[in-house]
């Protein structure tokens, strides 16, 4: 049995319907019976769990041989890996885990919290004695959507200085995860999963602008003023610091590496982000004048 963590979000949703596209049963885990897709299939059996709640955990993970742990951006995330993974212990069959990281999760801290949990618990499932796959996906085009508003604007606004992003598509990110859930081989490894470019915001700013046809300005605020408008935005403090800390980590160049690691495990090139540009035009152009 496959089971799937965060199996309702953007990356968990889509292993999920891949893995039942190959005709994989799945054990999806979900925080309330509310929150179960209407799109499921009777393939998919879905199990209330909490990440705080290490009994519904024990249950949840019974008879699991494969386990694909993601966990939100939060402030509890690292134990919430740790408890996943004790659970896994605790189930007595030696599960393998599949861990969805962060880019420079399988390296040493970064002063980023977000990447920097992920440190923590690859470290965590290393000495758990289970085996494990780690999946080290870069920062995901669809956080582009979020700032669509902005960009029909003409302003491209993220803290990320010149510093270039091999940016993914995280439809790959979950293609890949699926390869590796359902194949042989990929125990002890760690898989980078990134777009085929590494681009400035700026340069990034240029593709959307050549897709919708107005200009598109990149503006890098200062960490403080981007804390501020996070804040202001109605981001809680610690996610909002987060995502200062990862900009700044972009900046420094350290999310730059392209690696091959989609098309390894997919068979296909990974998306670029003029791909996804266009694919999704009619969200960032700017509404006809008089609209």
């Amino acid at each position: 049995m496959i089971v799937v963590t965060g199996a309702t979000g953007t990356v968990g949703s889509a292993v999920v319907g891949g893995l039942r596209e190959r005709g994989v049963p799945v054990r999806a885990l979900v925080r309330d019976a509310a929150s179960v897709p209407a799109g499921w299939d009777a393939g998919v059996e879905a199990v209330v769990a909490d990440f705080a709640d290490p009994a519904s955990l024990d249950a949840a993970l019974a008879g699991a041989e494969t386990v694909y742990l993601l966990v939100a951006a939060q402030s509890a995330m690292v134990e919430h890996e740790r408890n996943v993974i004790d659970a896994a212990v605790r189930s007595g069959g030696r599960p393998r885990v599949v861990l969805h990281a962060a880019a420079g999760a399988d390296g040493e801290p970064t002063g980023a919290r977000f990447v920097d949990a992920h440190v923590a618990g690859f470290a965590h499932l290393r000495a758990s004695g289970l085996p494990w796959t780690v999946l080290t996906p870069n920062g995901f085009f669809q956080n582009f959507l979020g700032m669509a508003a902005s960009v029909r604007t003409g302003v491209l606004a993220v803290p990320g200085g010149r510093g270039a992003v091999s940016y993914v598509d995280a439809r790959d990110v979950a293609a890949a995860a699926v390869a590796v859930l359902v194949e042989d081989g990929h125990q002890g490894a760690v898989y980078a999963l990134t777009g085929p470019d590494s681009l400035t915001h700026a340069a990034l700013a240029e593709v959307l602008a050549e897709t919708v046809g107005h200009p598109v300005r990149y503006v890098s605020p200062s960490p403080e003023q981007a804390l501020e408008a996070l804040v202001g935005a109605g981001y809680p403090r610690w996610n909002a610091e987060g995502l200062v800390e990862l900009y700044g980590y972009y900046a420094a160049g350290r999310a730059a590496d392209v690696s091959p690691d989609v098309e390894k495990l997919t068979g296909r090139p990974a998306r670029s982000f003029a791909a996804f540009a266009a694919e999704f035009a009619t969200t960032f152009e700017a509404p006809p004048t008089g609209a």
